[in-house]
C-alpha cells in the first residue's frame, strides 16, 4: 500500500470513529477527498465491494444527480448535499457511508418526475385555441362546456348547470364562500411546486398566462435556475397552478377552484418535467419561510427511492401547520405509488374520469388519501366510456408565450392540483378553528376532505376515502367559530 492510500485509510477510519461530532466529520471527509487521487479513494471507501459495483460509475442518467450525495451526520439538525470528487461512485459512495453510525443517511439526490400521463389528444379537431364561441368557456357559465370536473353529480338547486358524474361540485363551495365573505378562498396562499408558472411577463421570451390575474401571485423563486423568476419554460407548472387558481369572469378561458387565493411559484422542475430531490426540499422550505398555507406537488420519484431530505422538509411543513399535497404517480410511468405522496402527512392522490371512475392510469396502494379529477380513459370495469382530458390555460407545446386550452393533459398530476384547490377552500370556508395548534389545523383539514368525500364503492387502496367534494367539505357540516364577514 502506498503512503498516500495508507494516509488515507487513516483519516477514514478517524472519519469512522466520529471523533469531533458532525462538524469534524465533515471536515474529516473533506480532508479525505484532499488527501487521495479519485482511484485511490475508491479502493479506499470500497475495499469490500465487488469489482462490478466499484465499476458501477456515477449513476445512470435521468435517475440522480451525477457526484453529489444527500448526507445527514448524527447530531445535525437536517441533511446537505455533499459533491463528490470526479472518480466517485454515488451508489457505492452511498452504501459505504450508510454504514457508518455517525452517518444518519446517505442517499443519492434521486430525480422527480412531473405526473401528467399526457396521451394523445382527446379530440384531433380541437385546437385548443382561446375561442370567442361558446365552447371556449367565454361568458357566464361558459366554463362549464370544458370543465366538466368541477361540475356537480347532482342536480343543483337552480338547475341552471350541467351535471357530470366526475365532478366535485365546485359551484356549491364558491357560494359556501361567497356567503361567509371568503370567495374563491381568497387570503389562502398555494405554493406550486412544478416547473415553474406562466405568471408574469419577462424581456421578449416569457408572456403572463391571459387567465391570471396581476396581483394574485406572491413572490417565488427558481431552484433550478437559482434565481428570482420562476418562470414556466414546459406548461405542466401553468396546467397545475391553473386549476388550483386561474381567474373567473375576464372572458378569457377556463375557471380555477380557489380563483382568489394567491399562488406561490416555486420551479423545482426543468422544461422537461424533471427535478432532484435537493431542489424540493429547498422549494418546500422556501414555501415554510414565506408562510404558504398549501404545497401542491404535481411529481414523483421512482418506485421505492429514498428521499429523507425532503421528507425532512415535509415534517418541517406539518409543524408549521402547512397542508401537503402529491400526486400518486401514474402507471405506465410509475410502478407504484412513490414519494412525496407516501411522505409524512402528505395527502396523496390518485385520478377520475369523467364518469366518476378510476382513470387507467391509476395506481393502487397505502399511500392513496384521496381522488380526484385526472381526467383521460377509465379503467375498463367502468361503465362510462367519458374520457375527457382536464381543460385549462396553458403554454402552447415548446413555446413561452403562446397560451391555448389544450385536450392532452390527464393524470395525477392534474388530481393533486383540485385536492390542493380543495384544502384552500377548506382553510377559508370557516370550518377549521383558527385557534388549533399548526399540526392539529393540517389533521383537521385531512379529515375534512376525508369525510365528506364521496365513496365510488372501491378498496381504500384504490380510492383512498373517496372522490373529493368540495360543495360538501365547504358547506352544511358543524363551523368551528363564526365566520367573520
Amino acid at each position: 500500500m502506498s503512503a498516500d492510500n495508507f494516509r488515507g485509510n487513516a483519516v477514514f477510519m478517524e472519519y469512522l470513529a466520529g471523533r469531533g461530532g458532525p462538524a469534524g466529520a465533515l471536515n474529516l471527509m473533506r480532508r479525505l477527498f484532499r488527501t487521495l487521487p479519485p482511484l485511490a479513494l475508491s479502493a479506499a471507501l470500497f475495499a469490500t465491494a465487488s469489482p462490478a459495483l466499484a465499476a458501477e460509475g456515477i449513476g445512470q442518467a435521468r435517475e440522480f444527480a451525477p457526484r453529489q450525495l444527500l448526507v445527514k451526520f448524527e447530531g445535525e439538525g437536517r441533511g446537505r448535499v455533499l459533491e463528490l470528487p470526479a472518480g466517485l461512485g454515488v451508489r457505492q459512495t452511498a452504501r459505504a457511508l450508510r454504514g457508518n453510525p455517525g452517518v444518519v443517511y446517505a442517499e443519492p439526490d434521486y430525480f422527480a418526475t412531473a405526473s401528467a400521463a399526457e396521451p394523445e389528444p382527446y379530440d384531433p379537431n380541437d385546437s385548443g385555441m382561446l375561442e370567442t364561441a361558446a365552447e371556449s368557456s367565454v361568458g357566464a357559465g361558459g366554463w362549464a362546456f370544458k370543465q366538466w370536473n368541477f361540475l356537480s353529480p347532482r342536480s343543483s338547486s337552480s338547475g341552471s348547470l350541467p351535471i357530470s358524474p366526475g365532478g366535485i361540485d365546485a359551484p356549491s363551495a364558491w357560494r359556501n364562500l361567497i356567503d361567509i365573505g371568503r370567495p374563491g378562498a381568497s387570503g389562502v396562499v398555494v405554493a406550486v411546486l412544478d416547473s415553474g408558472i406562466a405568471y408574469r411577463s419577462f424581456g421578449t421570451r416569457f408572456r403572463r398566462s391571459p387567465d391570471f390575474g396581476r396581483s394574485q401571485f406572491v413572490p417565488g423563486y427558481d431552484f433550478v435556475d437559482r434565481d428570482r423568476f420562476p418562470l414556466d419554460e414546459g406548461g405542466h407548472g401553468t396546467h397545475v397552478a391553473g386549476t388550483i387558481a386561474e381567474k373567473t369572469g375576464n372572458g378569457i378561458g377556463t375557471t380555477g377552484l380557489a380563483y382568489n387565493a394567491k399562488l406561490m411559484p416555486i420551479r423545482v422542475l426543468g422544461a422537461n418535467g424533471e427535478g432532484f430531490a435537493s431542489y424540493i426540499a429547498k422549494g418546500i422550505r422556501f414555501a415554510i419561510a414565506n408562510d404558504a398555507d398549501v404545497i401542491n406537488m404535481s411529481f414523483n420519484f421512482e418506485c421505492g427511492e429514498r428521499v429523507p431530505l425532503v421528507d425532512e422538509a415535509l415534517r418541517a411543513a406539518y409543524k408549521h401547520g402547512i397542508v401537503t399535497v402529491a400526486s400518486a404517480g401514474n402507471l405506465g410511468a410509475d410502478e407504484c405509488v412513490s414519494a412525496p405522496a407516501t411522505g409524512p402527512r402528505v395527502i396523496g392522490v390518485s385520478g377520475t374520469t369523467e364518469g366518476g371512475c378510476l382513470g387507467n392510469y391509476a395506481l393502487a396502494g397505502a399511500g392513496i388519501d384521496l381522488v380526484a379529477p385526472g381526467g383521460g380513459e377509465p379503467q375498463s370495469r367502468c361503465p362510462s366510456v367519458a374520457a375527457r382530458p382536464i381543460y385549462q390555460v396553458t403554454l402552447r407545446a415548446d413555446t413561452t408565450d403562446e397560451f391555448v386550452i389544450p385536450a392532452n393533459y390527464t393524470g395525477t398530476s392534474m388530481a393533486a392540483a383540485h385536492v390542493s384547490g380543495a384544502a384552500a377552500m377548506v382553510l377559508a370556508g370557516g370550518v377549521i378553528n383558527p385557534t388549533l395548534p399548526p399540526e392539529r389545523k393540517v389533521d383537521m383539514v385531512r379529515k375534512q376532505l376525508r369525510h365528506t368525500a364521496r365513496d365510488l364503492g372501491l378498496p381504500r387502496t384504490q380510492q383512498g376515502a373517496g372522490l373529493i367534494d368540495v360543495g360538501r367539505a365547504t358547506g352544511t357540516f358543524p363551523r368551528f367559530y363564526p365566520a367573520a364577514r
